[in-house]
């Protein structure tokens, strides 16, 4: 005898399955296209269901930016990880984290795309709960780390200035040029963003005056 769901239960949905669902909204539509409506219209999950799941609108994208950030940034220090170990230089391993995208699109486009379309400081509204912030949070102290260490390899500069110009090559260079593609393993893309990321950490930047 089969066992049947007593009437009036709830589906379950996976979490995973949800979190691909806005990813492919998001892709597609941009952020405006993710809305609990549509998230509703694409899984077959409640409205309520998803505002218990996800707490807000707002909670939806970082929810999904979150697990892809994760993923992304665990193979952007594994690449960084491997041009040390293989001999490069420091500005290797600059050029290695800003090329990262590319490289990760490779496997998951879409999740290249999404990550490169938004910021953490987009993402951080007043609508979002505690534990979204705090998983928030840590992405941003992961990703410190990482500019840290490469600010620290490259011109043995722990300060504000030093840390800027990294970001700049690591973080904003690639959204500028890459989303800007046709693809983001666009050849030319990419040729143009290592070249830009190499000449920027060609020299140290100005000292702080204060």
């Amino acid at each position: 005898m089969t066992s049947r769901r007593p009437a009036g239960r709830p589906r379950r949905h996976n979490r995973d399955d949800l979190l691909d669902h806005i990813r492919k909204l998001w892709v597609q539509q941009g952020t405006s296209g993710v809305t609990i409506r549509a998230l509703s219209e694409a899984s077959g999950a409640s409205n309520g269901a998803l505002y218990n799941a996800f707490g807000s609108r707002d909670g939806l994208l970082a929810a999904a930016w979150t697990r892809e950030a994760s993923r992304f940034l665990d193979f952007q220090r594994e690449s960084v990880e491997n041009t040390r170990t293989a001999g490069g230089s420091a500005a290797d391993m600059v050029v290695a984290a800003a090329l990262t995208p590319a490289a990760y699109a490779a496997h998951d486009d879409l999740g290249a795309r999404l990550l490169l379309a938004v910021t953490l400081d987009d993402l951080a509204t007043g609508e979002l709960t505690e534990p979204q912030r705090r998983e928030l949070g840590g992405l941003r102290h992961t990703l410190s780390e990482l500019i840290s260490l490469l600010a620290q390899a490259q011109w043995d500069r722990p300060d504000a200035d030093a840390f800027t110009l990294i970001k700049y090559c690591i973080v904003d260079l690639p959204g500028a040029l890459l989303l800007k593609a046709h693809k983001v393993t666009d050849p030319l893309a990419v040729h143009a963003l290592e070249h830009a990321v190499r000449g920027i950490v060609s020299a140290p930047p100005p000292r702080p005056t204060s």
